[in-house]
């Protein structure tokens, strides 16, 4: 059994040479990633990893504080927005103009979180989900923003270095989130990361022992909402262009997915749930073209519903997920990481 005593045994990120040398081997394919995959699957990957960061703040959220939003959506549109105006207007380089949208949105969190002092639950979730409606209709009528036309994004440059392509935006990209992973691994294991977790598993009894309730229910919101902030801000330079139907309550309601089937209270569990939600989000967009299953399912919706919601498909198997993961294994897929690391371990006993 491993045994730690002292403190910095359990804040040291590298907790052996083996797993040094994994970490190493991970960078190093994530870096040689875009110079031999086909640019649809650099695209997929710069998805994905946006995904990641906007899941890894909330589940500091979620998953670390046990509060809930649904308004995620609106904080990714402060950043998007945030960051393309500052570019256009301000004429803000984009290294500055990204932390000083994700910290506009931050402050929207830290306003938002004020109700959680005295909501929770489905009120809480609520509240939150008028914030994210709220936020996108305002967008849509500031001609600032560009109203319901939206807005296109300027031309990307990191001082001298034009990104234009996505190789090049992927290597930006996964450097910032490989660093706001980090990031958040080192806030969980200080003492703040350790408020966190204590007003999750009883608010009363860690306000005893002299948490300030109020600072850290905030600062959860308002870096939860930083981090989604950040990742909007990139969303914006994948696409090209934002409008304020793009950020939906489906979208929050996905956000949300991933914590969930991830694991919640895991950072682990937001990398592999934003992957593999993703991975089927952009699969099951043309769920017709998929072989033997798309046919079946054109001849069920014309014979018994109709053609135009077989889009919506993909949401019904999103929802069997989740139901799925809270029944059978109600701490994610970090869960069965656990278990599956657990069975070697112990293997052939």
């Amino acid at each position: 059994m491993d045994k730690k005593i002292d403190y910095y045994e359990d804040i040291q990120f590298l907790t052996s040479p083996v797993v040094g040398f994994w970490f190493i081997s991970l960078l190093g394919f994530l870096y040689l990633f875009p110079f031999f995959a086909p640019n649809y699957y650099i695209y997929m990957a710069n998805y994905i990893a946006i995904n990641i960061i906007v899941a890894a703040g909330l589940n500091l959220l979620v998953g670390f504080t046990g509060q809930i939003s649904l308004g995620h959506a609106g904080f990714f549109a402060i950043g998007a927005y945030g960051t393309v105006i500052l570019m256009t207007k301000a004429s803000f380089p984009f290294l500055l103009a990204l932390p000083c949208a994700a910290l506009a949105a931050a402050g929207f969190g830290f306003i938002l979180g004020l109700p959680s002092l005295r909501l929770e639950g489905p009120y809480l979730a609520i509240a939150t989900l008028g914030f994210g409606l709220t936020i996108t209709k305002i967008i849509g009528k500031i001609k600032l923003f560009g109203g319901r036309e939206g807005i296109h994004t300027p031309e990307l440059f990191i001082g001298p270095w034009q990104i234009d392509d996505d190789k090049k935006f992927y290597l930006l990209l996964i450097t910032v989130a490989i660093l706001m992973l980090m990031a958040m691994r080192n806030l969980i294991k200080t003492r703040v990361g350790r408020a966190f977790i204590a007003i999750r598993d009883a608010d009363i009894a860690a306000q005893t022992m002299g948490v300030n309730i109020l600072l850290y229910k905030t600062l959860a919101f308002a870096v939860s909402a930083f981090y989604a902030g950040v990742a909007g801000g990139l969303y914006a330079f994948v696409l090209r262009f934002i409008e304020p139907e793009i950020f939906t309550l489906m979208m929050s309601i996905m956000f949300l997915a991933m914590v969930v089937v991830g694991g919640l209270g895991s950072i682990m569990g937001s990398v592999t749930g934003a992957v593999l939600l993703c991975w089927l989000d952009l699969q099951l967009r043309n769920i017709l073209n998929i072989p033997y299953v798309g046919g079946w399912l054109q001849k069920l919706s014309e014979s018994w519903f109709s053609i135009n919601g077989v889009s919506n498909i993909q949401y019904i198997i999103f929802g069997a997920i989740m139901v799925s993961i809270m029944l059978f294994e109600p701490l994610g897929l970090y869960g069965v990481w656990i278990r599956t690391k657990k069975y070697w371990k112990t293997w052939p006993f």
